[in-house]
C-alpha cells in the first residue's frame, strides 16, 4: 500500500506559501507508517516545533492500473475520503532553503491522518465535494474539489504513467488555503459534505 501525495493542487494555498503554480500534478510519498487511524491522538513529534495541518479529499484505488487514460481514471476509485497531511513547516522551510529533498517534513510516522470513507453514489456532485477542518470548534479551511488544479482523474492518469497503481494505495489529493500550526491539546474535526470524517486530539 502506498501513500501518494499531491502538493500546490489550489491555487490560494500555492499562493499562501510563496509556490509557483505547477505545470503538471506535483507528488510525493509517505510510507504506510504515516498512517494514523481510528481518531487516535497525534502526538507531536519532538523533532519539530511548527507542526500544520493541511486537509484533503483522499482516494482510495479499488484496481489495479498502469498508464490509466483520463477518461477511464472514474474506474479506479469509488470511495472519497478525508484526510490530514501534517507537515514540520520549520524542518521543510529549511530543507528547501539547502536545495534538499523535503521528505522528512513530510513522511514522518503518523503524518497522515485518514478518516472515513463515503461512497462516490452518495455525493451529490463528484465533481464539487465541499470539505471543511475545524479546529477547536472554528473553521480554520474550507475546501471544494471543483477549486483544484488537477482533478481527480487528472491525478490519477498522470500518475499512473510513473507509478503503478495497487488496490488499497491512496492518494491524498492537495490543501486549499487555511493551512496553520498545530498546538497541544487542539482538537481537529474534518466534515466532508457536513458530514464528520475525524475527531480526534493533538498532543
Amino acid at each position: 500500500m502506498k501513500i501518494i501525495c499531491i502538493g500546490r493542487n489550489y491555487v490560494e494555498h500555492a499562493r499562501e506559501l510563496n509556490n509557483p503554480l505547477p505545470e503538471n500534478p506535483v507528488f510525493f510519498m509517505k510510507p504506510d507508517s504515516a498512517l494514523l487511524l481510528k481518531n487516535r491522538p497525534f502526538y507531536i513529534p519532538e523533532f519539530s516545533n511548527e507542526i500544520h495541518h493541511e486537509v484533503e479529499l483522499v482516494v482510495k484505488i479499488h484496481r489495479l492500473g498502469k498508464h490509466i487514460d483520463k477518461k477511464f481514471a472514474h474506474r479506479y476509485y469509488n470511495e472519497i475520503g478525508l484526510g490530514i497531511d501534517f507537515t514540520a513547516r520549520d524542518i521543510q522551510r529549511k530543507c528547501k532553503e539547502k536545495g534538499l529533498p523535503w521528505e522528512i517534513a513530510k513522511a514522518f510516522d503518523y503524518s497522515a491522518v485518514l478518516g472515513d470513507f463515503v461512497k462516490i453514489g452518495k455525493l451529490k456532485n463528484k465533481a464539487s465535494i465541499d470539505f471543511e477542518l475545524h479546529k477547536n470548534n472554528v473553521c480554520v479551511q474550507k475546501g471544494n474539489s471543483k477549486d483544484m488544479l488537477f482533478s481527480i482523474d487528472e491525478i490519477i492518469a498522470y500518475i499512473s504513467q510513473f507509478v503503478t497503481l495497487k488496490i488499497g494505495d491512496l492518494i491524498f489529493t492537495g490543501t486549499p488555503a487555511g493551512v496553520g500550526a498545530v498546538a497541544m491539546n487542539d482538537k481537529l474535526v474534518g466534515k466532508l459534505e457536513g458530514k464528520v470524517m475525524f475527531d480526534f486530539m493533538v498532543k
